[in-house]
């Protein structure tokens, strides 16, 4: 009967657990959000005091390696095998930064330049005198936000799971990650399912934070521009906006709904930020991040590795580590999933090359704009900042904007497709988890969409505070998602080398011997 298939009850156990988890956070946080926010706290400290120092070491490592298989004779390795892309290059590359870029896009990229400009970060404290506040302030948002950060996403990872899935026929789910490992065993193992489950938690969790942030920040804006008051019941109304957008483009699909969405976000950023250099501080915000990339790669290794100031490193690097190691096995999905036929080259160009440039100079318009603003009148930016956190910068920047009348309102709409991109194929890759196939069902599509909406709504109920401690767990959830990472050190240059022979991209004489069960000897408990 379908029922007792080993492989279904693996799926349902896989939507409990993760499904169940959820429902769990929600319920505790209405029974006792304070309580809940302690012990959230707690391990929040315990995480980053433990899994800190491997996480930065990891973040590095995978850069440096994906760099090295990226253009030595591997970056000719075609991924999914000798296959036409099912997409254009433009639609692609949309696809890629729209989904990873949502939460610095929007939340981040006017407001962390200003933090790091008005507070210097411990790295730069000691620094000669030659560097200026400016040039700190965003070369440390480029370091949160540039080539590590990028590469963690969708390199080595997704080079695992295009093996796995494509030439060894696995069902595309994060265990995929330890076939290398442990074999075709993997497919149907308790370990299996844990590592599939703490995946969708981590990924819900740090999309979730965005979705709910959105409605606040939109919910600031209104207050701020036309009156309204900012409370549930129009932080509600702005949910559910976004929910029918995402839902609506996941369940049309990647190559519908997904795909035109993040095309018309891309077009629309790069008309904002074209109207930003030529009307705005075009000038200053060129030779700012120019000074300020020289720095950042200047000073690469220091900020990669400094181990300074634990307390600023946990509400800033580590916490963007965490959460970008959240998000990788979902990631690495869905990157595997649009990337086939593109060559291993272009996808290391892409992701950790072209997208990290892209994020900085966007980082640098909005950013620098500020910082611009706040030297020319100061408080402009900076007292918003202080008193309204993430929403006002964004507002203050767009405010002092030129044509601001038209800056406003579309800087809004493009944080709603900033996130809506992010929602949607988030979705969709929830849903292959769970599957395991390319295309799931619009129907699980459509389940996830509305669920992680329905949490956002919940946590909003509670304030900001239920948000707020939604954010700090993405953290503690990186803690496992780097135990089932951490492999892929090794296990992505030994699958490139595998990949590589089966395509006659390495001679005979250098085969890696391996077995169709890479671990057909090992015994799991």
């Amino acid at each position: 009967m379908k029922s007792s298939d080993p492989r279904t009850t693996d799926k349902r156990l896989v939507a409990s657990l993760s499904g169940g988890f959820l429902l769990l956070f929600v319920l505790l946080a209405l029974f006792d959000l304070q309580q809940m926010t302690q012990w959230i706290n707690l391990s929040f400290a315990w995480v980053l005091d433990i899994f800190g120092p491997l996480w930065q070491v990891w973040m590095l490592a995978n850069l440096v390696i994906a760099l090295v298989l990226g253009f030595t004779r591997y970056g000719d390795i075609r991924l999914g095998g000798h296959v036409s892309p099912e997409s254009s290059t433009f639609r692609w590359l949309a696809v890629i930064m729209c989904t990873l870029l949502a939460g610095g896009g929007v939340f981040w990229s006017a407001a962390e330049p200003m933090y790091h400009y008005l507070s210097t970060p411990p790295v730069f404290e000691e620094a000669p005198a030659g560097i200026s506040a400016i040039s700190a302030g965003l070369a440390q948002s480029f370091m949160h936000w540039g080539f590590m950060a990028w590469a963690a996403l969708g390199t080595l990872s997704a080079l695992v799971v295009v093996h796995a899935h494509y030439d060894r026929g696995m069902a595309m789910r994060p265990r995929t990650l330890l076939y290398p490992i442990l074999g075709k065993k993997i497919e149907n193992h308790w370990l299996g399912t844990v590592a599939d489950a703490v995946s969708i938690i981590a990924v819900a969790a740090g999309t979730i934070g965005p979705i709910g942030f959105l409605a606040t920040q939109l919910g600031f804006s209104f207050e701020a521009l036309l009156g309204w008051e900012n409370n549930y019941m129009l932080q509600l109304a702005i949910l559910g906006g976004l929910v029918l957008i995402y839902t609506v483009s996941a369940s049309t699909g990647i190559n519908k709904g997904i795909q035109w969405l993040s095309s018309a976000n891309v077009v629309l950023a790069l008309v904002l930020l074209v109207i930003i250099l030529l009307f705005g501080p075009g000038g200053f915000i060129i030779d700012s991040f120019l000074n300020a990339m020289g720095l950042y790669l200047q000073d690469f290794m220091p900020m990669a590795l400094t181990r300074h100031n634990d307390e600023w490193m946990g509400w800033w690097t580590l916490f963007f580590w965490g959460w970008f190691i959240g998000y990788g096995p979902m990631m690495a999905l869905f990157i595997a999933r649009i990337s086939r036929g593109r060559t291993l080259r272009e996808l290391v160009v892409a992701v950790a090359i072209m997208a990290p440039l892209v994020t900085n100079f966007w980082f640098a318009a909005l950013g620098g704009a500020g910082i611009f603003y706040e030297e020319s009148m100061a408080g402009v930016i900076s007292e918003p900042l202080a008193a309204g956190g993430l929403p006002a910068a964004l507002l203050g920047v767009t405010q002092q904007l030129p044509f601001a009348e038209f800056m406003v309102p579309a800087f809004l709409v493009l944080t709603v497709v900033f996130v809506a991109t992010t929602g949607d194929s988030m979705a969709y890759a929830i849903a292959m988890a769970i599957s395991g196939d390319r295309t799931p069902r619009t129907r699980d599509r459509i389940f996830w969409a509305l669920t992680m909406g329905l949490v956002a709504a919940v946590l909003l109920r509670m304030g900001e505070g239920g948000i707020s401690a939604l954010q700090s767990f993405i953290v503690i959830t990186a803690a496992p998602v780097s135990l089932l990472l951490l492999p892929v050190l090794w296990t992505g240059p030994k699958v490139a080398h595998i990949m590589a022979y089966e395509q006659g991209i390495v001679p005979h004489k250098e085969r890696h011997e391996e077995r169709e069960d890479p671990a057909s000897d090992a015994k799991l408990p």
